[in-house]
C-alpha cells in the first residue's frame, strides 16, 4: 500500500531530524539544506520511486542522483529509514573509515556517482536514462536532485539541452528552490516561474509546485511519470531550515550545523508538529522488460592490418580500434563532442548508432553522461580534441572520485597539429590527467600501437585517458606487437649506446630522426617510445638508462610541467639519474607541424643538439 500524503510529512520530519543529529554530532555539514527537501526525499523513497532497499545492484531499481551533494544526511537519513542501510551507520558521518562521507561516494553502493562539485548530477542522471531507455529498453526511471544555487552552472543547461534532443521522458529533475546559496541569496532567489521557464525554453515539461506538500508533489510525480516525449522538471518552492523556526529561511546557516542546544530546541519543535505513524518504501517494480544489453558477452577483437612504414595518424586508428571494439564487446559504447569527423569515432557512430551518442559542443556534460553509462555497466569512450576535453577537468576528477570506469580519448594534442594555433593545442592534458588517483594514461605512437591502447583501455577497469596525435606517422611496430598497460617499448637500441632518448607520440619519431644523425656523428642513442604514462614503467626505463650510461633525456609535446619529463623525473629520482628533457617552453602559435616543433625546441634537431651536449659531458 502506497503512503498517505500525512505518513509522508511524519517521514519527512523523521528525516529532519535525523540530519540534524548526524551534522551535530559531527561537528560539520548542511542541515538547512536537508530540511528544505525532506518532502521531496520522503515522497521519492517512501511513495515514487520503485526499489528493492536489500539489493542495490538490482537492475529493476530506479535510480536517484543526489546533485545538490551537500544535501547528504538526507540522502543516508532516507537509505536508513527504508531499511537500505543499518540504523547504525548514521552516527558515523564523516568519520575516517566511514562510507557516510559528507558528501556521496560510491563507498555507498546506493551512490552511483560522486556528488558535490554542483552542477554535475543531471548530466550523469541523463547517462543512466539513456541507458535504460535507449540500451536496455527498461521503464526504470532517474530522479536528480538539485540545488537552486547550482542551477548557476553551465553544465546544467548542458545537460538540459542533452536531455530534451533525446526525449528522456524518464529523468525527473526536481530543483530545491530554497532561495538561499552559501554566502546571499540565489540569482533567482524565490522566482519560481523564472526557473520554470529557464527549463521550458530548453524544452522540458515544467510542473512548478509547493515543495512541502506531500499531496502536490505526489501528483507532480505521477505527472511526471505519464508525461512521454520530453524530460520533466519540477520546480519545488521550499524554506531552507524548514521546520525550526529560528533558523528558516535565515542567511549564514549554510554549511553549519546546529549547536546541541539548537538541535535540542529544533527536534522539540519538529516533533511536536508530527513524526507518526511512518512511512514504509513501496515494493520493489516488477518490470515485463528485463536489461539485455549482452554486457558480458564478448569475442576476439580483430588485430590491426597495417605495414611497416605506414603512415597513419593515432586518431585514425583509435576510430579502426573503436568500430572493432564495437563488433566484439556489446558493452562498448562511444560519445562525442561533434567532432567525430576529427576524432574518427565516426566510424563507430555509423556502424553502431543505437550505441552512439552525439554530446554536441558540451563536452562537460559529454564527461558526466559517459559517468552515468558506466555506473550502467557499458564501457564509455568519450572523445573530442583533448584541449577542449580539459574543458571537463572538473568531471573528469569527479569519475575519479566515483572510480568509474570511463575511457577520455583527446585529439589533436600538442604543437604537432599546426596552423590551427595555440587554442586548439592540448599542452596541459597529461598533467590533469595523470594527476587523477589511479588512472592510466596511454600515449600511442603509431598506428599498431594505438589499436593495442585502445583494445587494452577497454579491458582495463579504471578511468584511462588515451592521447592521440593528428599528424600521419609512420608505422612503427608488427600487427603482433603487445603493448600491456604499464610498458614501454623500445625502439632503436645497441650495446654501444651512450644516451637514452625517451619520447611519447610524435616526439618517438623525431627522437629516431635524432638518433639516426647522432649515428652518422658516431653517438649511439637508444629510443624509448614511452606510451604508457602511468602507471609509469620505473624499473624498465631505469634499466634502460642504466645500460646507457644513466644518461636520459625525455622529449615531449607538452608544456614542461606535469608531462613526460616530470613524470620521468620523479620516477627516476630516487636513482640519482639526471633527466635531461626538452618540452614546449614557449607560447606556441599557427604554423606547420614542423615549423612549430622546431621553434617549440623539440624537433628532430634540438633533440640531436641537446644529446651532443649530453655526450660531450662524458
Amino acid at each position: 500500500m502506497s503512503a498517505s500524503p500525512a505518513e509522508l510529512r511524519a517521514m519527512a520530519n523523521r528525516l529532519r531530524i535525523h540530519s540534524i543529529r548526524m551534522t551535530t554530532a559531527a561537528g560539520s555539514g548542511h542541515p538547512t539544506t536537508c530540511m528544505s527537501a525532506a518532502e521531496t526525499a520522503a515522497c521519492l523513497f517512501f511513495r515514487i520511486m520503485r526499489y528493492d532497499p536489500s539489493n542495490p545492484a538490482s537492475s529493476e531499481n530506479d535510480r536517484f542522483v543526489l546533485s545538490k551533494g551537500h544535501a547528504a544526511p538526507l540522502l543516508y537519513a532516507a537509505l536508513a529509514e527504508a531499511g537500505a542501510i543499518p540504523m547504525s551507520d548514521m552516527a558515523t558521518l564523516r568519520k575516517l573509515g566511514s562510507r557516510i562521507e559528507g558528501h556521496p561516494t560510491p563507498k555507498l553502493p546506493w551512490v552511483h556517482v560522486a556528488t558535490g562539485s554542483l552542477g554535475q548530477g543531471l548530466s550523469a542522471g541523463m547517462g543512466m536514462a539513456v541507458a535504460f531507455k535507449q540500451l536496455d529498453k527498461s521503464s526504470r526511471r532517474v530522479y536528480v536532485l538539485l540545488g537552486d544555487g547550482e542551477v548557476a552552472e553551465g553544465a546544467v543547461w548542458e545537460a538540459a539541452a542533452f536531455a530534451a534532443h533525446y526525449g528522456m521522458d524518464n529523468v525527473t529533475a526536481i530543483v530545491d528552490v530554497n532561495r538561499l546559496g552559501q554566502s546571499q541569496d540565489t540569482m533567482l532567489g524565490h522566482d519560481i516561474e523564472a526557473h520554470a521557464g529557464r527549463f521550458r525554453a530548453f524544452g522540458w515539461h515544467v510542473i512548478t509546485v509547493d515543495g512541502h506538500d506531500c499531496a502536490a508533489l505526489i501528483a507532480a510525480f505521477e505527472e511526471a511519470q505519464r508525461t512521454t516525449g520530453k524530460p520533466t522538471a519540477l520546480i519545488a518552492r521550499t524554506v531552507k531550515g524548514k521546520g525550526f523556526s529560528e533558523v528558516e529561511g535565515k542567511n549564514g546557516y549554510h554549511g553549519k550545523p546546529l549547536t546541541a542546544q539548537e538541535a535540542e530546541r529544533a527536534i522539540a519543535q519538529i516533533t511536536a508538529a508530527g513524526l507518526d505513524p511512518a512511512a514504509k518504501p513501496p515494493a520493489a517494480k516488477a518490470s515485463a522488460q528485463k536489461a539485455c544489453c549482452g554486457c558480458g558477452s564478448r569475442a576476439a577483437i580483430e588485430p590491426p592490418q597495417y605495414k611497416l612504414g605506414d603512415k597513419v595518424a593515432t586518431r585514425e586508428a583509435y576510430g579502426a580500434a573503436l568500430l572493432k571494439l564495437g563488433a566484439a564487446r556489446p558493452d562498448v559504447v562511444a560519445l562525442d563532442g561533434d567532432v567525430k569527423n576529427s576524432t574518427f569515432a565516426e566510424k563507430f557512430a555509423k556502424a553502431y548508432p543505437d550505441r552512439y551518442f552525439e554530446c554536441f559542443i558540451a563536452e562537460q556534460n559529454m564527461a558526466g553522461v559517459a559517468m552515468g553509462l558506466a555506473t550502467c555497466g557499458r564501457v564509455p569512450f568519450a572523445s573530442s580534441f583533448a584541449a577542449f576535453l580539459v574543458r571537463a577537468a572538473d568531471q573528469v576528477r569527479m569519475a575519479g572520485i566515483s572510480r568509474l570506469n570511463v575511457k577520455f580519448v583527446g585529439s589533436h594534442a600538442g604543437v604537432s597539429i599546426g596552423e590551427d594555433g595555440p587554442s586548439q593545442m592540448a599542452l596541459e592534458d597529461l598533467a590533469i590527467f595523470r594527476a587523477l588517483p589511479e588512472s592510466v594514461v596511454l600515449y600511442p605512437s603509431d598506428a599498431v600501437s594505438a589499436e593495442k591502447l585502445v583494445a587494452a583501455a577497454a579491458d582495463h577497469k579504471g578511468l584511462t585517458f588515451i592521447r592521440t596525435s593528428r599528424p600521419k606517422t609512420e608505422v612503427l611496430y608488427a600487427n603482433t606487437e603487445e603493448f600491456p598497460i604499464g610498458g614501454l617499448k623500445v625502439v632503436r637500441q645497441s650495446s654501444a649506446d651512450q644516451l637514452t632518448i625517451v619520447g611519447g607520440g610524435v616526439t618517438v619519431h623525431e627522437a629516431l630522426a635524432a638518433a639516426k644523425k647522432l649515428q652518422d656523428a658516431g653517438i649511439s642513442a637508444r629510443v624509448v617510445d614511452l606510451y604508457c604514462v602511468k602507471p609509469f614503467p620505473t624499473a624498465e626505463l631505469l634499466r634502460n638508462v642504466k645500460q646507457t650510461g644513466g644518461r636520459v633525456l625525455v622529449v615531449e609535446d607538452h608544456y614542461p610541467e606535469g608531462g613526460l619529463g616530470e613524470a620521468t623525473a620523479s620516477a627516476l629520482a630516487t636513482a640519482g639519474v639526471q633527466v635531461h628533457r626538452l618540452a614546449v617552453s614557449q607560447l606556441p602559435c599557427s604554423a606547420t607541424a614542423p615549423e612549430l616543433l622546431d621553434y617549440c625546441g623539440i624537433s628532430s634537431k634540438q633533440i640531436e643538439q641537446k644529446a651532443r651536449q649530453i655526450v660531450a659531458r662524458l
